[in-house]
């Protein structure tokens, strides 16, 4: 994949030179400095082709980082290690400097024969490579900082040392939703679906197991069959209204998938601090928590009367924020006059919309906009109501529940080796759920 790895100095001297691939000789070297760092005008561009080599190169406060290679490569994938290699390097020394190269010649060259093999990048984890790459002078370690590190590699968790200590063992769990829909102007849902992560914050002492239980379906009814037939019938009525189907989901590293697939069951040791322990998408049963109904009326040859509700549909003690309303207006408009009870409206030329906003709102309450709207004289007057209707309106808002109907079960907390039980640890769980592409066509 990549032929050669150099690194330069702001003069244009080769400080490391590193080839993998024998169809890279030592004169791509000059043809990079000549064509790029002395080059008269600036190179914008982080790919250049040259006498068909691309390289491939990011800037690094006064040094030049360039992969080199003659064949088809994915260049998000050679300038994701390119970045990796920067912050394997700060990692073992400091910043990133030509004097620091300098002192570091062996170890840098050790350290590039561990991420790439034959042009391939392979271990770009700085915890796993620290394990490989035990070279003193640059940064001593001490001996518990080497138990620590052999700790991980034996235990098989490279994402949490151990020896962590806090006063105070607190989880925080945020679940953050995104719903998009597409609704018709009569009301019917043409495509709806929930994308969802599941963010958490810990701070815990030792190695602690946790379990996470969501109300997923397969779970749910599982429960149901092993109880009897009674019991099983009243569950899978329950289940059938607050339990959701997760149609596809993605964990962090940390999970122990074996339980997931035969318990169900979230079972993990945490890394400190925050982390994405998973992602997934679900498109049945969920809760539309606005509903826009829109009106356009066409009142003369050059005017037109939109009218538009936006009903929310969630419990009343809950409040709805960020509130944000953009309706579309045909590109001969000359000027709108607007009425709205709450919130403020106003109309932006430049984007041909009618932006209205407002701060929060109630659930089950309802809102109108009124405008009225000036159109420049045209040869036919219809065509202005047809570019309103082709463009749906859409919204932007933020609700504190989530709209897939995910909830948490249970977090449970286990360390055996300290004293500390589930019981003692502070445990904060949010939801929050927020519009991605949210319209309601107009007709």
């Amino acid at each position: 994949m990549i032929g050669g790895l150099f690194l330069y100095n702001h003069k244009g001297e080769v400080l490391i030179s590193r080839v993998y691939r024998d169809d890279i000789g030592r004169n791509a070297v000059d043809a990079f400095r000549v064509s790029v760092i002395h080059a008269r005008q600036q190179v914008r561009s982080p790919v250049t082709n040259i006498a068909r080599t691309s390289f491939f190169h990011i800037r690094c406060a006064n040094l030049w980082l360039a992969a080199v290679t003659k064949q088809n490569v994915n260049a998000a994938c050679v300038f994701e290690f390119l970045h990796k290699t920067v912050a394997i390097l700060e990692s073992y020394f400091g910043k990133l400097t030509e004097e620091s190269v300098k002192n570091n010649f062996v170890l840098i060259y050790e350290l590039l024969d561990e991420v790439l093999d034959f042009g391939y990048p392979q271990k770009t984890d700085v915890g796993i490579l620290k394990t490989y790459i035990t070279q003193q002078g640059v940064k001593t370690q001490s001996a518990a900082e080497q138990t620590q590190i052999t700790s991980q590699v034996t235990g098989q968790i490279g994402w949490r040392r151990e020896g962590i200590k806090y006063r105070r063992n607190e989880l925080f769990l945020d679940v953050l939703e995104s719903i998009n829909l597409l609704m018709s102007a009569q009301g019917q849902t043409l495509s709806s679906h929930v994308s969802g992560r599941v963010v958490m914050k810990s701070f815990l002492s030792g190695m602690p197991e946790c379990k996470f239980g969501l109300n997923d379906k397969l779970v749910l009814e599982k429960q149901a069959k092993a109880s009897t037939q009674e019991a099983a019938s009243l569950e899978k009525k329950a289940g059938a209204k607050n339990s959701i189907a997760i149609d596809d989901c993605t964990f962090h590293q940390c999970v122990k998938l074996s339980k997931f697939e035969t318990e169900r069951s979230i079972s993990f040791i945490p890394p400190d601090g925050e982390f994405e322990l998973m992602r997934y998408r679900t498109t049945k049963d969920i809760s539309l928590p606005f509903r826009v109904i829109p009106l356009v009326r066409e009142t003369g040859r050059t005017k037109l009367e939109i009218k538009v509700v936006v009903k929310s549909n969630f419990k009343p003690q809950q409040l709805a924020q960020k509130i944000e309303v953009r309706i579309p207006t045909p590109s001969n408009t000359a000027g709108c006059q607007l009425l709205c009870l709450k919130g403020k409206a106003k109309y932006k030329a430049s984007e041909n919309a009618i932006i209205w906003k407002m701060r929060r709102m109630a659930g089950l309450k309802e809102s109108q906009i009124s405008a009225e709207v000036e159109l420049l004289p045209s040869s036919d007057s219809a065509t202005a109501q047809k570019q309103v209707t082709k463009a749906p309106i859409s919204m932007n808002f933020e609700v504190p529940f989530a709209c897939s109907g995910l909830k948490v079960r249970y977090l449970k907390v286990f360390e055996p080796k300290l004293n500390y039980s589930d019981h003692d640890t502070v445990k904060w769980v949010r939801y929050i759920s927020r519009s991605g592409a949210y319209e309601t066509r107009v007709q």
